[in-house]
This record gives C-alpha cells, sequence and structure tokens, in this order.
C-alpha cells in the first residue's frame, strides 16, 4: 500500500506541470505581454506600457523597415551593400565587417536575425536610408503609425543610449507587424548557419529556436542596464503567439518566463473558423441575366476565443431578400455577426460570389415570351 500511495504521489508531481498551465503563467521579469497574432489580442500583460531599453529587441524594428523595403521592390534580397566606416564602428555582437567590404542584403539580414549583429543592421539601415540617423527617423515614423505611444528609437541596434526606449506593448506591436512578413521566417527560424562561404559561423542568439515547439522568431537583446530581453513569437495549429519579456534578470529567466507566456496561450486560447448555421439560400435578381445569385462570406471568419468558451459561439444571418442587377462580385448582400456567450465579437459581410449583368430589352422580350410559352402548356 506505501508502494501506491509513493506511486500515486509520483504521479501527481509528473502531471502537475501541465495542469497548472491552465492557471497563471510563471512569471520571473518585471514586464511582459502575451499577444495573439491574428486578432492582437493581448493574453496576459503585466506592467506592459513600463518603458524599458529593449536592447537587441531594437531590431525588430530594423528588420520590419528592411522587409519592407524589400516586399515593395525598392530594394532586393540580391542587392549588394558596401560597408561604410560608420557600421564598422559597432561595438557589441557583431560579424566584423571591414570598411569597403561587400554583402548582400541577404547575409546582412540573416546575421542580424540570427546573431544581432550590430555592424550588419547599421549597413542596412545605411543601405536603405543613407544614413543611420535618417533610417531611425524611418523607425519612430513608423512606430508612430503603428501605434507605439511608449517608443523613443536613438540608434538601430538597441546599444545603450540614454533615451532609447520602448515598453512590451509596443514591441509586440512592431513584432506583430514584422512576422505578416512571411519572408522573415527563413531568417529567423535558423539555429546554425554562417556568411562570407562558410568562413563565419552565425549562431542564433533565440534558443527557444532550437528547444521549444512552433518556435518562429524573433528577436533577443541583451546589454548591463537592459538587461535580458526577448520577443518571441511560436506558432501552432494555425495559431501564433508573440511573447515579450524585459528587463529578466538572466537569460534562463528570460527563456522561461517566455515559454511560461506563449504555453499558457496555446493550452487556453484557440483561433476559431466560423461559418453560417446552415446553407446559405440564393438571392433573387431582378432584371439579371442570370435569376439568382448566391452569397458567400467576404473572406474567412476566425475568433479567438477561449477554449472552455467553444461551444457558446454562435451565428445569425441577416440577407436581403432581392437584389436588381447589374449586380458586381463582391457586392454587400448581407452580413454573418458572430456571437460568444450572446455578445457580439464579429460581423462579416455577405457578399455575391459573381457579377449579374442586366437583360437587355432583348433579353426581357425573350424571357416574356418564355414564360408566356410555357405558361400556354
Amino acid at each position: 500500500m506505501k508502494r501506491f500511495f509513493c506511486a500515486l504521489l509520483a504521479l501527481c508531481l509528473c502531471i502537475s506541470p501541465a495542469l497548472a498551465v491552465s492557471g497563471e503563467p510563471a512569471i520571473d521579469a518585471p514586464s511582459v505581454l502575451l499577444m495573439e497574432k491574428e486578432t492582437g489580442t493581448v493574453l496576459y500583460e503585466q506592467a506592459a506600457h513600463d518603458k524599458y531599453e529593449p536592447a537587441s529587441v531594437t531590431k525588430v524594428m530594423t528588420m520590419l523597415l528592411v522587409m519592407e523595403a524589400i516586399d515593395s521592390g525598392r530594394i532586393s534580397l540580391d542587392d549588394t551593400v558596401q560597408v561604410s566606416a560608420h557600421a564598422c564602428s559597432m561595438g557589441g555582437r557583431q560579424i566584423y565587417l571591414k570598411e569597403g567590404e561587400r554583402m548582400s542584403v541577404h547575409d546582412l539580414l540573416k546575421s542580424v536575425a540570427v546573431a544581432s549583429a550590430n555592424d550588419a543592421a547599421v549597413a542596412l539601415a545605411e543601405h536603405i536610408a543613407g544614413s543611420e540617423d535618417a533610417f531611425v527617423a524611418l523607425m519612430n515614423d513608423r512606430a508612430a503609425q503603428l501605434g507605439m505611444a511608449d517608443t523613443n528609437f536613438l540608434n538601430c541596434t538597441g546599444l545603450p543610449e540614454a533615451g532609447h526606449l520602448t515598453s512590451a506593448y509596443d514591441i509586440a506591436l512592431m513584432s506583430r507587424e514584422l512576422i505578416r512578413h512571411e519572408g522573415i521566417r527563413e531568417f529567423t527560424t535558423i539555429w546554425m548557419d554562417s556568411v562570407r562561404d562558410g568562413q563565419f559561423q552565425l549562431a542564433n542568439t533565440n534558443k527557444l529556436i532550437r528547444f521549444y515547439d512552433g518556435a518562429t522568431g524573433l528577436k533577443t537583446g541583451f546589454t548591463d542596464s537592459a538587461l535580458y530581453c526577448l520577443s518571441a513569437t511560436a506558432e501552432r495549429e494555425g495559431m501564433e503567439l508573440i511573447a515579450v519579456v524585459l528587463h529578466a534578470q538572466t537569460s534562463e529567466k528570460r527563456f522561461e518566463t517566455a515559454k511560461a507566456l506563449l504555453t499558457f496561450g496555446f493550452a487556453n486560447y484557440t483561433l476559431l473558423d466560423v461559418w453560417p448555421n446552415e446553407a446559405l439560400p440564393p438571392i433573387d435578381v431582378s432584371l439579371g441575366e442570370s435569376p439568382v445569385v448566391q452569397p458567400v462570406l467576404q473572406g474567412a471568419g476566425r475568433i479567438l476565443v477561449d477554449k472552455t468558451d467553444l461551444n457558446k459561439v454562435t451565428t445569425s444571418v441577416q440577407l436581403t431578400d432581392r437584389v436588381e442587377a447589374p449586380v458586381e462580385q463582391g457586392q454587400k448582400l448581407g452580413a454573418m455577426t458572430v456571437y460568444l456567450d450572446g455578445v457580439e465579437q464579429q460581423v462579416i459581410p455577405l457578399v455575391a460570389d459573381q457579377a449579374v449583368a442586366r437583360l437587355t430589352l432583348g433579353g426581357v422580350m425573350n424571357r416574356f415570351l418564355r414564360h408566356l410559352f410555357l405558361a400556354g402548356e
């Protein structure tokens, strides 16, 4: 009997961490935030608007501006960048660029994302804006556009500079914007790689990439004054989360806190696809070449829900009875409202799946005669 109770106790100890996930996450940092990417919903926060030095997490904004320049066609991953003396003068983590050295945007971006190279970040900044100062102005402009009210950037690297501050909430905002650029994953998910034709080895500063299931990025940071910082992203079952940790006392506490936040999010929340409760009926079209048009949802409908509320999601549909031709493809015909426990969450337009042209005078006559003929039978 004694052995039975010992075994039972051991089993309870083994399963208790998993059961604890549904409660509060174990936090060991003064400022944290957990956000879901698709909806931007904050799932957990603690002192999320307190201002701290972000160290190299600053480079999330640097990478965002680089990705926006690439995706807009203003620069290319294949562009060659000639390194300036200023870029070479950066301290901290670097790939030891030499003045006049030439390196592709691809390899510079890889060096920033994987190894947090300050010299590579400045080289990219100068390539895009002409100077680091001009690039920093772009960083602050973009921060304002994203609603990052707690942020003031003074450089593109995160090297210590009085007044260079942001918050966990603002970091989540810019991280969310960065991971909307799918191409960044090519770089942020690398564990080990190299540049200079294999002559210089890179190792990811974000240990979650190797040790946390579903990790997709994003950026670490450390200085003596900022302490240990992290913006961590991970995706499971179609839901991507962003966990921000600022001013942790040790690197281990930084990563463990991020893991606790992410695991809490995945354990308790899910993105649910929502659809009408029944098939949508076709809508009558007056004076149309087709007598009806089929309504469809305008895009996919998804809502973020607590997993305990899955059975509380309902929908209702409102459709017009009739529409007059011409009907444009995508024309609104009604809406589907999504409710969670009776509270409205989302309204999704219902639109025409195809265009319906208006009948010509000849078409009207032909239709009239056809109906007349059929009625005579």
